[in-house]
């Protein structure tokens, strides 16, 4: 039972860290989130140990994908800036 808990902390920790990164998902807040509640419903019976453990998995891969995202995109926004910021005083 014990770790059931924690495994169900550990599953409500991702789901409030992906709900946190979708805010600012390319194709809205609101797609993400309905997007992340359907896979979460989707698996809400899933009661092997291991099985919720390769879905925490997954869904760690997915947050460290959408911080790539979101880290690539402001990269491009600021090298943009930069670069249109040089070429006006050239």
């Amino acid at each position: 039972m014990n770790m059931a808990n924690s495994l169900r902390g550990e599953v409500l920790n991702l789901y409030k860290n992906l709900l946190y990164l979708g805010r600012e998902y390319p194709k809205g807040a609101d797609y993400f989130k309905r997007r992340l509640k359907n896979v979460f419903l989707k698996n809400k019976d899933v009661k092997d140990p291991e099985k919720i453990r390769e879905l925490i998995g997954r869904g760690e891969f997915v947050m460290k994908e959408l911080e790539a995202l979101y880290f690539l995109r402001k990269y491009r926004a600021m090298k943009q800036r930069y670069y249109s910021d040089t070429n006006k005083t050239n």
